[in-house]
């Protein structure tokens, strides 16, 4: 399989991604914690069906430290126990915030304040954009139908 177009080797492409890349560096330099951005990226790629993002931020997070049973559980969090209350409330919001146009009136107050007990108006604002970035992320990758399980830690 390959993509239908080279969109990172295309001049137009690979700008348009550089800009989105240095959006992204806003988000990797701010204090909200290396995990739950991974958990994020993660959640996302997987609710948007897109295998390049997920191989990627898997394979990023393991290498990072994260543990497999951790990476086995990220699509069922409500279930499992190996989260902390700040990263559920994460994965809440990332999954409100990528499903945004399944609910009227988008993301619930209720989802919002749980989010607001654990982070600070710095990492809330992170955590805002990063959601928004991923998405973009998967929809490029998507759309293009990038291919998945060649990515090695590091390589991008």
């Amino acid at each position: 399989m390959s993509a239908r177009i080279n969109f990172y080797g295309n001049g137009v492409g690979a700008k348009f991604a550089k800009y989105v890349n240095s959006a992204g560096k806003a988000v990797s330099d701010s204090t909200l914690p290396a995990e739950v951005q991974e958990l994020v990226k993660i959640r996302a790629s997987q609710i948007n069906g897109c295998g390049f993002c997920t191989d990627m931020h898997t394979k990023d997070a393991l290498h990072a430290g994260e543990t497999q049973t951790r990476l086995n559980l990220v699509a069922a969090w409500r279930e499992a126990t190996v989260f902390t209350a700040a990263e559920r409330a994460a994965l809440e919001l990332v999954e409100e915030g990528t499903r945004i146009a399944d609910a009227a009136g988008g993301v619930p107050d209720a989802v919002w304040q749980r989010a607001v007990e654990h982070f600070d108006e710095d990492q809330l604002s992170a955590l805002v954009g990063l959601i928004a970035l991923i998405n973009a992320y998967n929809r490029m990758n998507v759309l293009i139908q990038q291919p998945a399980g060649g990515y090695q830690p590091g390589q991008w």
